[in-house]
């Protein structure tokens, strides 16, 4: 197993961070903006993903890792398993048959996996979720974005002081109950309801290599993981992080 990782101009490697459940690149492209290199793994063929990608089950190629050793490669972990068990509004990733099906709860024998690593960590979930602990919490508001897209991040080996939740500016367009109301935000999931177009989507969410609706839908915003993996990085600069 064996990857291409470029030198920066100073001569030193970027660090190599793990995408699990990568779908179409949102987290990726954020922590690459951050000054990572990106690794995604995800159970579906992705061409739309813009790193290097492995089509995996990211479970089992995350067991694969820590037993050949080829984890300590890595220096921080992103995971998004699979919320569909706790999450009515997205649909899945991994382990199903394509969107919709039946869903199995990922997020336990992610985070087992994650702490074997012995790796800083994240594991990214939608409100709703109660399954993790939530360290910090981002909003689409905090970057200026078109979307709410409220997320939820537990961290493991590392933390961060969470910044203030911005006030919203307004609703989130779409049909409520027979009603169309207007508003700053477009409603990133789902079809119909006054949901946006796909150039729309792509606008709000600040993502334009994919223009598949399901992975746009699927995707969390690359300000979010821009935002975590500056800070991760600044902190191990600075000798606080793992």
């Amino acid at each position: 197993m064996t990857y291409s990782t470029p030198f920066r101009r100073d001569g030193h490697r970027p660090l190599l961070l793990l995408d699990l459940f990568c779908c179409a690149g949102g987290a990726g492209t954020g922590y690459r903006r951050a000054g990572f290199d990106v690794v995604g793994v995800d159970i579906r063929p992705r061409p739309n993903y813009p790193f290097t990608f492995v089509q995996a089950d990211a479970l089992e190629y995350l067991a694969a890792l820590i037993a050949s050793g080829e984890i300590e490669r890595f220096a921080f972990v992103h995971s998004s398993p699979p919320c569909q068990a706790g999450c009515a509004l997205t649909v899945g990733t991994n382990r199903s048959r394509g969107w919709g099906g039946t869903h199995v709860d990922l997020v336990p024998p992610t985070r087992v996996l994650l702490e074997a690593s012995g790796l800083p960590y994240v594991i990214e979930q939608p409100n709703g979720r109660a399954e993790i602990r939530k360290d910090l919490t981002l909003c689409g508001e905090q970057f200026g974005l078109g979307v709410l897209r409220h997320r939820n991040f537990e961290l493991g080996r590392w933390s961060v002081t969470r910044p203030a939740h911005s006030k919203h500016r307004g609703r989130v367009r779409g049909w409520r109950h027979g009603e169309f109301f207007d508003g700053p935000y477009v409603a990133a999931y789902g079809n119909g309801g006054g949901k946006p177009s796909v150039p729309e989507l792509q606008a709000a969410m600040g993502i334009t290599w994919t223009d598949v609706r399901e992975e746009l839908t699927e995707a969390i915003p690359p300000a979010y993981s821009h935002w975590i993996g500056t800070q991760f990085l600044a902190q191990l600069r600075s000798g606080v992080a793992a």
